[in-house]
């Protein structure tokens, strides 16, 4: 399954579902319709994206707030791509609904159509995933209640929620450490002759903070900084091209503190590179009262593109730096582009679209670990399955869809859920009772949660050579009772571990263990695997029920997983304990 171009598209689908002569609708749903007036467009005739961002800002807080029973602020904005302009006379209508609540943060899924009244027709314009925080004023800290999924699609998001809020979290420390190891390499920066100097696009302005902008807390409202903040990016935009530029994206943001009524907000923005039909503008917001210092409210990163009468992107001008800063600007937009585009390959792709194996490398090992244990969720969460077999109190589902085959095989094991996750989680160790896995090599510890493995397996026929994998292993603990232990799997591409003569190189798409546990002594394992051509061979008499190899295999892994459940564990999940403690 594809993760974030999918489960955009799924968000789009109707709230609704009939149950009991009932219509359910997702309590914490808030919807907004604003048609587009000219005080609302730039002079081209489009919405201004800063008012579109006010809007969503709006639906999701308030969404935020029908849940919490309190006042909400924005916390971040994961990545936002623009795919439609809007026009005066058009429809905007924004769905916004919360995910899921932890502990006094909540994720709000916001959707962004368009309706053109005349036309009778509608379009997606863009989605985005908003973090809002619980503030009760003199009550301490707040608490928040949970969001119990009730659909599918309500399941889907809640259990994708866990995972996106992990990204938030190291996002920041690991796109520094990204930028710093990927600048180091870039070198000097070019100069051209006919490059338009930083310097010319720079812009600053001021706004002070009114009622009107700010929260019944007095609070500035989060769309508000964000749509000051794109005016000024445009203008510097703008002053590069000399005409009107269109905003494409914004990158993952956080507010880093409050603003509040009577703060002057001082707003910068320049462009950092340009890159042939496209052009990268930084922009910082800063605040102060009086004569106190400036207090960075945030940062953030815009993508603009300039098109033409036929809505084609033309060629923009070249940048030369300003020294020192500039050219380290320069140099990070390098880098931040890179891994904007590695995120677009990985995360924004329909399945189809994309080779099974993508490169692994350092600068996308964030969103390849995303999408390995956001596909895996994704499979985990489909009600549809068939049992197609049940041998040993070992069961085999099959679900097949969009032309692929997926499998699951289920069982109960007497071994603690932890424990289980520890034997299961060292692939090293599954040739004790699988016999495929002929060998397990370990290859590279990607990062605390990641673990690079080449396995060989046997071949299916008597004179064919036997198969190979480079797989990354994704591992995750629970975020709560509601969610499973996670091992997620994968095949990704390394430059040391190329095809050899001996092994047929075969792909993963999607495999992997989900491990519940049902009570301190009971744990119910579920292995799923989307089935690709050098997986089918291994399963197909199996799914046609010629043989029963499966609930052999796994019988083998209840009488493994009971040996050793009470040896020490395979892995130390100290440090993986550590490093999710916060979600």
């Amino acid at each position: 399954m594809t993760s974030e171009g999918k489960y955009a598209d799924i968000m789009q689908d109707p709230l609704f579902i009939q149950e009991s002569d009932e219509v359910y609708r997702n309590p914490t749903e808030v919807k907004m319709s604003q048609i587009v007036l000219p005080c609302h467009a730039n002079h081209c005739g489009e919405l201004s994206v800063g008012q579109l961002l006010k809007w969503m800002d709006s639906t999701a807080c308030l969404s935020a707030e029908r849940h919490a029973g309190c006042s909400c602020v924005t916390a971040s904005v994961d990545d936002i791509l623009f795919e439609h302009t809007i026009g005066v006379g058009n429809v905007v209508n924004i769905i916004a609904k919360v995910n899921r609540a932890f502990t006094s943060s909540m994720e709000v899924g916001i959707v962004v159509n368009c309706e053109d009244l005349y036309a009778d027709r509608q379009w997606k314009v863009c989605h985005a995933f908003a973090t809002f925080v619980a503030r009760r004023t003199g009550a301490g800290k707040v608490q928040l209640k949970q969001v119990p999924p009730r659909t599918q699609m309500e399941q889907m998001e809640y259990s994708l929620a866990a995972e996106r809020r992990r990204m938030r979290l190291i996002h920041a420390e690991t796109i520094t450490d990204l930028l710093n190891s990927s600048t180091a390499q870039l070198g000097e920066c070019q100069e051209y002759q006919d490059a338009v100097p930083a310097e010319r696009t720079r812009v600053e302005s001021v706004e002070l903070v009114l009622p009107p902008h700010a929260n019944h807390q007095v609070s500035t409202f989060g769309g508000q900084i964000m749509a000051w903040m794109e005016n000024v990016a445009t203008i510097a935009a703008s002053r590069l091209c000399n005409a009107h530029p269109t905003l494409r994206s914004i990158d993952m943001f956080h507010f880093r503190g409050p603003s509040h009524i009577g703060d002057r907000l001082v707003l910068k923005a320049i462009v950092n590179n340009t890159f042939k039909q496209s052009m990268e503008v930084g922009v910082c917001a800063e605040a102060y009262k009086g004569g106190e210092p400036l207090r960075h409210i945030n940062s953030a990163f815009m993508t603009f593109e300039v098109l033409d009468s036929d809505r084609k992107p033309c060629t923009v001008p070249r940048i030369r730096p300003e020294p020192v800063d500039g050219k380290r600007r320069y140099q990070e937009a390098v880098a931040r582009r890179k891994i904007r585009l590695d995120r677009k390959y990985i995360l924004s792709c329909k399945q189809a679209e994309v080779p099974v194996s993508v490169p692994w490398e350092p600068s996308n090992q964030m969103y390849l670990s995303f999408n390995n244990v956001t596909a895996l969720k994704l499979m985990d969460t489909r009600n549809n399955w068939v049992l197609t077999s049940e041998k040993n109190k070992v069961r085999l589902y099959t679900l097949e869809e969009n032309h692929m085959l997926c499998f699951k095989v289920e069982m109960n094991v007497s071994v603690a859920a932890e424990q289980t996750f520890h034997l299961l989680s060292d692939l090293r160790r599954r040739k004790e009772w699988d016999p495929v896995y002929e060998e397990c090599e370990y290859i590279n510890q990607a990062d605390e949660e990641d673990t690079l493995y080449r396995v060989a397996t046997p071949s299916v026929s008597k004179r064919g050579n036997g198969q190979d994998f480079i797989l990354l292993a994704s591992r995750r603990i629970p975020c709560d009772v509601r969610d499973p232990y996670l091992i997620a799997l994968r095949s990704v591409t390394l430059p040391t571990h190329p095809p050899t003569e001996d092994y047929t190189r075969g792909e993963v798409l999607c495999a992997g263990f989900t491990i519940w546990e049902e009570s301190s002594t009971v744990t119910k394992i579920t292995y799923y695997n989307q089935a690709t051509p050098g997986v089918l061979p291994y399963i197909s008499t199996d799914i046609a029920g010629l043989s029963s190899s499966f609930s052999s295999t796994f019988s083998a892994c209840s009488h493994f997983l009971e040996a050793n459940k009470d040896s020490p564990a395979a892995l130390p999940l100290s440090a993986l304990t550590h490093s999710m403690a916060s979600l």
